[in-house]
């Protein structure tokens, strides 16, 4: 075990040295067995961080991402968290003015992270694989329609875990991948031109005979 864990630094400090000395606008720690962001790595690249475009922490064991990563790293373009046990992201997410890609797949969230809809470069969204749902009935006193109901006020319905009108304002929002989340049917009314970006879902299983 300790093996494992003196190779997994080493590994991570090697990346991190490559990223400095090269002056690379990117940082590769996918597969590092990380629990957490190691604080040395903030003063290791505090010369080029401003320089650092796109970063991979994928497929490690994260249970958050800190405001101290999002502000150091504001330049970022591209961000890859695929495959920990993110629920949540930080409120400082917000002042990440270059991101256009970041990938959430196979993580913990239940809600749609919020603080991504003020993030206005964003391109893609990736949250596939993960816990995000939507109640299966319209919100009380709200009536049961189709698409040609959608510009009435109670749509999309209170309970919605995905925060449409927000987004729908993204100017740049190219496509949010929902695959393989617990969405209910009202989620599947949201297509083109009601939402001006292409949304992904898994296809609708089919409903058992009785």
């Amino acid at each position: 075990m300790q093996k494992k864990m003196g190779e997994a630094v080493a590994r991570v400090a090697r990346k991190v040295n490559d990223t400095v000395e090269n002056k690379t606008d990117s940082l590769d720690l996918a597969n590092c067995k990380l629990i957490t962001f190691p604080v040395g790595i903030y003063k290791a690249m505090r010369s080029v961080t401003e320089g650092i475009h796109h970063i991979s922490l994928a497929n490690n064991e994260l249970k958050s991402l800190t405001s101290r990563f999002v502000t150091t790293f504001s330049q970022l373009r591209e961000l890859n968290l695929a495959g920990n046990y993110l629920h949540r992201l930080p409120e400082e997410v917000t002042s990440l003015l270059h991101l256009r890609a970041i990938n959430l797949s196979r993580n913990r969230f239940r809600h749609f992270p919020e603080p991504l809809a003020a993030v206005t470069a964003l391109e893609t969204i990736d949250l596939e694989e993960n816990e995000i749902t939507v109640a299966e009935e319209p919100a009380s006193g709200f009536p049961s329609a189709g698409l040609e109901e959608a510009g009435r006020s109670w749509w999309p319905p209170k309970d919605m875990e995905v925060p449409v009108e927000k987004l729908a304002t993204m100017a740049s929002l190219r496509s949010l991948n929902l695959r393989e989340n617990p969405i209910g049917p009202e989620v599947r009314l949201l297509v083109r031109p009601l939402v001006p970006f292409d949304l992904l879902l898994s296809p609708e299983e089919p409903v058992p005979k009785a």
